[in-house]
């Protein structure tokens, strides 16, 4: 399989996708897990609901509801948002954890659709599926440190998603690509394109 990064071992990088309006003010203030356009309206209380099903086994620092989210690398061919920027940063390796990103993405839907008419079956899911679902992703989780040594994210079914429990300064963020509709630049390109 092709990634579009080298592997962590060698470049103790992790990476994160910003919104272009939030750009400039990343590369001014840094990244905490609250200080994005789309926080409050996107996936603040997905990050509550999921939080509610941690095992107490899960130490009490880990909480998505206070994380910033980055992944260990991308296939090559992945399908990035347009107008996002791909940012490559620095962690502190003892303060984030590694889930698996495939089961929470199975109920985003479902968890915001459940209050709308015509979709009332959502409701149902999360009470049932979902519930089972959110324990095998607290289950199959484990520290990023533990990760390293396992490889889970490596593994088949596995997306590997960094929780970040700290927030990021900007001396520890750079910008590696600029995405659009049709195509992903990076940094330089897309400045010797759109440079007079």
């Amino acid at each position: 399989m092709e990634y579009l990064f080298k592997d962590y071992s060698q470049t103790n990088r992790v990476y994160h996708i910003v919104s272009l309006k939030d750009l400039d003010y990343v590369l001014k203030y840094g990244i905490c897990y609250n200080d994005k356009i789309t926080y409050d309206t996107k996936y603040r209380g997905f990050h509550d609901y999921i939080d509610t099903f941690k095992g107490e086994d899960i130490p009490s620092w880990v909480e998505r509801k206070k994380s910033i989210f980055a992944s260990l690398n991308f296939k090559e061919d992945h399908y990035f948002h347009s107008h996002s920027a791909i940012l490559s940063i620095k962690i502190q390796a003892d303060k984030c954890w590694i889930a698996n990103e495939n089961l929470a993405n199975k109920i985003y839907e479902p968890f915001v659709l459940k209050e709308t008419k015509g979709f009332e079956g959502c409701k149902s899911f999360l009470d049932k599926e979902g519930k089972v679902i959110l324990k095998q992703y607290w289950d199959t989780s484990l520290s990023f440190t533990e990760n390293l040594k396992e490889r889970r994210d490596l593994g088949k079914g596995y997306d590997g998603e960094v929780l970040i429990c700290h927030c990021i300064p900007k001396e520890d963020i750079e910008v590696l690509y600029i995405c659009s509709d049709h195509e992903r630049m990076s940094v330089d390109d897309f400045k010797r394109c759109f440079s007079n």
